[in-house]
């Protein structure tokens, strides 16, 4: 097997010059998330995409879909639709909110309803799903946020790139990882120490949380910094050295590829 590969195209929690929200492009055909970093993406890049993995429903997670579907449609024609795999609750908000000819069209009936761009695809908690050219194998995890939400794991080579999605503190995730080879963790951390009580009430990590979190984890495990709002990283990473001077943390970056070895 090859060894899947990760593209960061966002990583940001809202946006600013050189901050894109959150997306990852696993191998060439596989979207995890498809914020503003999608459109980072040249349109062959973008035509290539044959599954949209979706963590949860907020715009800056999904906000790409509708604009890809938009700019890939032709392109696209005499092929399967992509299929977008998200909670049926996610799926739902979209059909109600976004594909509905007034936000914006319904693209899981154009350009034919026979023959859609669009998709949507229901998941639940644990399935584990084979997707893309390369056969990946993905594991849909628990998240805790505002509005139901998952998070994936990706096996690779030798352990798993596991992405929390957005979460606040999450003890379901952690039984879930129990005795799991991990390679890559990338785990949000949305707000300063000092936007404590903020990142509680819309169930995001900051550094105190966070740290407890990463008690759980095994060692040797690359732990990457993603979600942090525009302006916000110097401050959060002061408040994890304080709480966490001997972990190696990385704050992830638009443009950054990895592999899952």
């Amino acid at each position: 097997m090859i060894a899947p590969s990760v593209r960061v195209l966002g990583c940001s929690g809202s946006i600013a010059k050189g901050n894109r929200t959150t997306a990852f492009l696993l191998d060439n055909d596989i979207l995890i998330d498809a914020g503003t970093g999608v459109g980072d993406l040249t349109l062959e890049e973008m035509s290539q995409i044959d599954h949209i993995v979706l963590s949860h429903s907020h715009l800056d997670h999904v906000l790409g879909v509708p604009l890809l579907a938009d700019s890939v449609m032709r392109r696209r024609r005499g092929r399967p639709p992509i299929r977008v795999l998200a909670l049926e609750a996610t799926l739902d908000v979209l059909r109600r909110h976004l594909f509905n000819d007034q936000l914006w069209p319904d693209f899981t009936k154009l350009p034919q309803p026979d023959a859609p761009v669009l998709e949507l695809v229901p998941v639940r908690l644990g399935d584990v799903l084979t997707l893309g050219q390369q056969q990946r194998k993905l594991e849909v995890l628990p998240a805790l946020h505002s509005v139901p939400a998952i998070g994936t794991a990706v096996e690779g080579l030798r352990g798993w790139w596991v992405y929390t999605g957005d979460t606040g503190p999450n003890p379901m995730l952690w039984e879930c990882l129990r005795g799991r080879p991990l390679s890559h963790l990338t785990i949000e951390v949305a707000f300063p120490e000092s936007e404590h009580a903020l990142a509680g009430a819309s169930l995001h990590h900051c550094p105190s949380t966070l740290a407890s979190e990463l008690r759980h984890l095994p060692p040797g495990v690359h732990v990457q910094l993603t979600h942090v709002k525009p302006g916000d990283m110097t401050a959060v990473r002061s408040d994890l050295a304080k709480r966490l001077p001997d972990t190696v943390l990385h704050a992830l970056r638009a443009g950054q590829r990895f592999l899952i070895d």
